[in-house]
Formats: structure tokens, sequence, C-alpha cells
């Protein structure tokens, strides 16, 4: 896997080697995009960054991962944490920070103490005067992998979204420019930096579900989902795949090319490329129920859409699956979960509805089935 590629510290000698403008031109020659779900340009990134006058700058490295469905970044963490170490110096070097951050999803607290000691032994022969990166433990919170939570959270603030513009990248930790990106993105960028035949069309998929073999694969985008289902080998019959919570529910299509597009077509989005498998055992209502209970239970509550649509939506798939339902319940479900898509101050509640608009759009007919018990 390209991903466990090692650097050993030779990418950053190479990085200082470039200065900063060489390493951005280096990024952006590579074509590394952001591995979080937007595939925003890291070289741009940076650049924004460092180029915001400020007397101080912070790099964060988002290791959450709160998205149902992933567990990538632990994977790296587990089996490469010192080229992720690099690729966060590389980063504090290109934009000029002394000041660095991983924020480690809570649940990941078991991986800190090894962590602790491969940055120290990492920063000890970088030689980098001043350089720092303290491990925050994450506040057990969805919403804290969004940027302005994440931020508000690493301050000791309470982890909820914040108004954007200003971004983090020109106003984030203490007002300052804050350069986050996730683990995978920053494990690239070293290896991107040293390798020359780094491969940007690689990506790292998370597989669970009704399959023999979840786990962490790493497929070139365009990949057939037969291929992967070759590797992933369901248990029983297919009946659908779901991109985390955040992503959508769609039907599986052996044929399909997995890329953003293909994705896209099917109302979803395809997010970091975690895939639940869904057997034609389940009725996608349950699902889709399940995944409320979560955003309602995960919502921070700070803006109104979000805060009391989650609720509203969790008690309409209530009554549905109670067999009280009605055709009526649907059509105000979707216009609901539209509804809070539009008005939502942060990412979570902009995806709450996904799911129910997917499930509605590719699985009717599971609706109609509890629809029939009444």
């Amino acid at each position: 896997m390209q991903i466990l590629c090692q650097t050993n510290l030779d990418a950053l000698e190479k990085a200082r080697m470039l200065g900063s403008n060489g390493v951005l031109s280096l990024l952006e020659k590579k074509g590394l995009e952001g591995r979080g779900g937007a595939a925003f340009s890291t070289a741009k990134k940076w650049q924004t960054c460092r180029d915001t006058p400020a007397d101080e700058r912070f790099v964060v490295c988002n290791a959450d991962e709160g998205e149902p469905g992933s567990f990538k970044d632990k994977f790296i963490i587990r089996c490469n944490a010192e080229t992720l170490i690099e690729g966060i110096l590389i980063a504090a070097y290109t934009i000029g920070a002394k000041r660095c951050f991983i924020y480690l999803r809570g649940e990941y607290d078991y991986l800190r103490p090894r962590l602790q000691e491969q940055i120290e032994d990492v920063i000890s022969r970088a030689k980098m005067k001043g350089v720092t990166i303290e491990i925050v433990r994450g506040a057990g919170a969805y919403i804290c992998g969004e940027s302005t939570a994440l931020v508000q959270s690493i301050m000791g603030f309470r982890g909820a979204a914040m108004y954007k513009p200003p971004n983090p990248t020109r106003q984030g930790l203490w007002g300052k420019p804050t350069l986050i990106n996730n683990v995978e993105t920053l494990t690239c960028a070293a290896q991107a930096v040293l390798f020359d035949d780094w491969d940007a069309n690689l990506r790292l998929f998370s597989l669970s579900g009704n399959i023999k073999n979840p786990g962490v694969y790493e497929f070139p985008l365009g990949v057939k989902m037969s291929t992967v289902l070759d590797v992933a080998r369901p248990e029983k019959k297919l009946k659908a795949m779901s991109f985390g919570c955040f992503g959508g529910i769609m039907p599986v299509d052996k044929s399909m090319s997995i890329t953003p597009e293909a994705i896209c077509k099917g109302d979803c989005q395809q997010g970091n490329y975690s895939i639940i498998f869904i057997d034609e055992t389940h009725n996608i209502v349950d699902i889709v129920y399940s995944i409320a209970k979560f955003y309602t239970y995960e919502s921070c509550g700070k803006c109104t859409p979000c805060r009391e649509g989650t609720v509203r939506m969790l008690n309409l798939l209530k009554k549905i699956r109670s067999g009280e339902g009605e055709k009526k319940d649907l059509q105000l479900l979707r216009e609901l979960a539209m509804h809070i898509q539009e008005t939502s101050l942060c990412g979570l509640g902009e995806s709450c509805g996904n799911h129910i608009l997917t499930s509605l759009e590719h699985f009717s007919k599971d609706y109609e089935t509890y629809l029939a018990k009444k």
C-alpha cells in the first residue's frame, strides 16, 4: 500500500531544500487534494494560511474520525505514524508555524501513549527548533470533526460550529491563521514531497457492513465496484451501500466506477470513501432510523433547523416504523430534510437529511412496506 511507505525524515529534508514556495509548487504539481471529502487543493489551502498576515500560525491534524464506518485514520496512526508526524512538520515549515496539534478522537485514546513516543522521537531527530506537536483528546462529539467546532474544542470551549467566513485558514485558533488537515492528507503530503512516483489517484477505502472481509483497502479512483466486492466478499445478496452517515444511501451497482461524479449521480456524497454494505435482509427504513437517532444525539443544538429538525425527522420515522404512518408523512419527511439542509449552520445539519432523501429516492418500496401495515 502506498499509504504505508515511510519517508524517514527524507521528505522534510527535501522540503527544506525546496523552500516554502517550492513545497507548494510541488504539491500543486502532484495534485494532492484534501482527503476529508471536500477534495480542495492542499497547496492552495497551505498557501492561503501562509500568506494571511499574522504574527503566529498553527497546524492542526484532524484525527477525530467520527464518521461511522470510517477507520482509515486509525489504521495510519497505528501503522505509519512517523510519516504522518513528518507531514505535520512539513506543513509547519511551509506555513511558518511553531505550534502544532493532533486532535485525537476520544475513543482512540489507547493509541496516545505510543503516538506520544513517536512524536518525541521524530521531533528530536528532525531538529526543528521551537516546533511542538501536542495531542489534544477529542471531546467525544461528532460535531468536533467540523473545523470551527474543532478549533473551539482545542481552545477549551464547547464544541459548536461557528459562522463562516472567516474560515480557520484565515482566522482559527486564538484568531490566528490555522491549517487543518486530516491524517490521510498530511501523510500523503510527506509522501508526495519525497516520492517521484507518488500516485494522487489512490484512495483509502474503509469497508464494513454485511461483508466477510471488512477493513481498510487502497484503490484508485475509478475502480469498478465489482473489484471492490471481490475483495469485500458480501455475505448475502447486497441491497444498498451507505457512505457513512452523511453520504446517503444508494443501490449497489457492480458495473459502477467509483468516482465522485458517479456517486453524486445517485444524489450521494463520497466523503472519505467509507462504504457500509447492506444486504437484502434489511429494510432500509430501519437503517435510516438508526442514522436519524445518531444525528439527533450528535447535533450541537446551536442552530434551530438542526436542533429541532433532527428530532422532528426522527419522530416521523418512529411513526412510520410503528405502522401509524401515512403517505403524506413521506412528503413531509422529504420537505423537512430539504429545509434543514438549506438553512443549517454547518455540515452536520446540511448532511443530516441525506440518508432520508436518498432512501426515499432509491428505496421507496421499503417505506411502503411499513405504510401497508396500517
